[in-house]
């Protein structure tokens, strides 16, 4: 377990980033991943009919679109127990086997810190 108060500002931050996007659009995760210049990646899930994509994948993905070479730290909001190994792969695939992956709740309490 995590406590969300010891987080510094820019974990805070990515973790309102995931939770606002998961309420905006009315999807069951939302998820910001940073890159190692400070920039910031928001998405929620993806669900069509031909691409499903959990939200953390999806903010990875748009990352690496927009030309991130490395990622600081992801954050998920889920109803989740825990982050799939799938999503820790994506993170791991950029930012490295040390990235933190925080998981936090509906309400924005961090539950966990993994390593991807």
């Amino acid at each position: 377990m995590t406590d969300s108060s010891a987080l510094g500002a820019e974990d805070r931050k990515i973790v309102t980033l995931a939770r606002s996007a998961r309420a905006r659009n009315g999807v069951p995760e939302g998820a910001a991943v940073r890159d190692s210049t400070g920039r910031t990646y928001v998405a929620g899930t993806v669900e069509l009919a031909s691409l499903k994509l959990s939200a953390l994948r999806t903010a990875v993905a748009m990352a690496v679109a927009s030309g991130a070479e490395s990622l600081e730290a992801a954050a998920v909001v889920s109803g989740a127990d825990g982050v799939s190994a799938e999503d820790l792969a994506a993170v791991r695939d950029l930012g490295g086997p040390g990235t933190p992956v925080l998981l936090a709740g509906a309400d924005g309490e961090v539950r966990l810190t993994v390593l991807a």
